[in-house]
């Protein structure tokens, strides 16, 4: 076991490296003109600050990890080795290219279709949300989630419903965003699902959620908020699903508590018809 957390130790220690490598190049880009192109549409941008960040991230890691394989948003999937790397070098790029400070740079660590590691570096705060199988950090602190214990009283950070949720669902996105508003104190749509985890983990929100993401999306959120001790629902067509990371549908919650309409909405429309082609759009 002590071997096993070493390796934990050094991969966050690598990630992190990684993760701040970038900041600098992040932070003077932000705000600044750029260049946009588009994925799977008009909604989907991609900036080419996201592949050089990556390709830097992935320098990083390899120098000090050689035999890895990289699953990256821009890269895709190459290389092999024990380590498997789940890296979003700019989760928020809509809110990067717009001048809005809500992004980050979210790494994981995977070892036997397990994570290990997770980072979420928030370049604008400077905030470093980290993990691993020692417990989950904000810079040197210590932290833990914080849920409330009624929805009532519970905030909800997500990116629902977006673009691609109303063309997966069309209206009745809203349909399941009403009952949300209805049964909860507050629902903010912030655009970026690792730092929504990251927040939850923190304790400065209660619960968060998301249809059709992808593992670079959730896999060092979701490591950091269970390691601080919030609880993640993985769900693929309704039904729970493992690893966590491997989930098209999730929703997380600070604490153990149980908030009813959340959980029901997160089935009912996870559990709705979907393209077989939609994971490779999304």
């Amino acid at each position: 076991m002590n071997g096993k957390i070493d390796e934990s130790r050094h991969l966050r220690s690598l990630a992190e490296r990684a993760a701040r490598s970038v900041g600098d190049q992040l932070r003077a880009a932000f705000r600044s003109p750029m260049d946009k192109d588009f994925k799977r549409d008009a909604h989907d941008i991609v900036t080419l600050h996201d592949k050089a960040a990556e390709e830097k991230i992935v320098k990083v890691l390899l120098a000090d990890c050689p035999d890895s394989v990289i699953v990256g948003e821009e890269g895709g999937t190459r290389g092999a080795g024990r380590v498997e790397w789940h890296i979003d070098p700019i989760d928020g790029t809509s809110n990067f290219a717009r001048g809005i400070a809500l992004w980050c740079v979210s790494i994981a660590a995977v070892v036997e279709n397990t994570t290990i590691a997770g980072v979420v570096f928030d370049p604008v705060s400077g905030n470093l949300f980290h993990a691993d199988l020692t417990g989950a950090w904000l810079g040197d602190d210590p932290i833990h989630v914080h849920a409330a214990g009624d929805e009532m009283r519970a905030t909800i950070v997500s990116s629902f419903p977006n673009a691609k949720d109303t063309w997966l669902f069309g209206s009745t996105a809203f349909d399941a965003q009403a009952r949300l508003i209805e049964a909860f104190q507050a629902v903010r749509n912030l655009g970026s699902g690792a730092l929504n985890l990251a927040h939850v983990a923190a304790g400065w929100a209660d619960a968060t959620m998301g249809f059709y993401t992808n593992s670079w999306d959730i896999a060092a959120g979701g490591f950091i908020l269970q390691q601080a001790g919030g609880k993640f629902y993985a769900l693929e067509r309704g039904l729970p699903v493992e690893p966590y990371f491997s989930a098209p549908d999730y929703y997380a919650i600070g604490g153990d508590v149980t908030y009813k309409t959340l959980s029901g909405v997160m089935q009912e429309w996870s559990a709705q018809y979907v393209p077989a082609d939609m994971k490779t759009q999304a």
